[in-house]
């Protein structure tokens, strides 16, 4: 009796020339977008007014959900998460990946995924919160934000040099 850890015993089944069929039917949500409609996923800074306030509504419930569903406490999620952008990225990023986690053609892999990626994401809510400052303080605390100069002289001078290695041969 082989062992199948002994790779020179362990054969894959192959289903011929069908192999690559085989594979897009168990993965089909990752080799195609996926069929059913889960809404279009906006860049915050390019969405209209109208937009924005169907996202924000969407999302204030999907957030409710989640924060109630997980049980997940302030050190992860704070009452004011709506007012860091940074969270809201965060959290707006985890509610898409949901609901494209839930497609009428996924093989049922999707949600093995997100709950993957989950414990992932949490974390690095937990890290934003903590930096926003909010939790400890136990009220908001509102973001200092910081704008990077572009216009400046040694800024202009460098982005029209070229910097490219080896590139001055």
């Amino acid at each position: 009796m082989g062992n199948y850890d002994d790779v020179e015993h362990f054969d894959i089944p192959s289903v011929g020339a069908d192999d690559d069929e085989l594979t897009a039917e168990l993965f089909r949500s990752a080799f195609r977008a996926p069929s059913g409609s889960q809404g279009t996923t906006y860049r915050w800074r390019d969405m209209s007014s109208q937009q924005a306030e169907s996202v924000w509504a969407a999302l204030a419930d999907w957030v409710r959900w989640l924060v109630g569903t997980y049980q997940l406490t302030t050190s992860v999620v704070p009452d004011c998460w709506w007012k860091h952008p940074e969270i809201v990225a965060e959290l707006y990023a985890l509610q898409r990946a949901e609901q494209a986690s839930y497609t009428v053609d996924d093989a049922g892999f999707g949600p093995l995924a997100f709950h993957e990626r989950l414990p992932h994401a949490v974390e690095r809510l937990r890290t934003h919160t903590r930096t926003a400052g909010c939790v400890g303080l136990q009220s908001h605390k509102d973001p200092t934000p910081r704008v990077l100069a572009v216009d400046g002289p040694e800024f202009i001078e460098w982005q029209a040099a070229h910097h490219q290695l080896g590139a001055e041969f």
